[in-house]
């Protein structure tokens, strides 16, 4: 990716160039999201498994095996946030 810059490289120490959460924290920032800790693993979740249609309780289920602390309303709201933003 040619917009890597120090600070990218910086946020967290497995912010490297292939790493799923770098790359999803690239993406949120493309479309104007703040990389929060609950926006990448909520994204990772998501877009990891592929195109598929999924319910945010379906979502939070599976946030939860992968031990994300996350509650319903930040799903809902994430979810909304990523469709406004045109990721969904």
């Amino acid at each position: 990716m040619s917009d890597l810059t120090s600070h990218d490289e910086g946020y967290g120490s497995t912010a490297r160039r292939g790493c799923p959460f770098h790359d999803i924290r690239q993406r949120l920032r493309r479309v104007g999201l703040r990389p929060t800790r609950q926006r990448v693993s909520l994204g990772w979740v998501l877009f990891a498994r592929g195109d598929r249609h999924i319910s945010a309780e379906m979502l939070y289920e599976e946030a939860m095996k992968e031990k994300i602390p996350v509650s319903l309303a930040t799903i809902y709201n994430t979810l909304h946030q990523f469709t406004q933003a045109g990721l969904l």
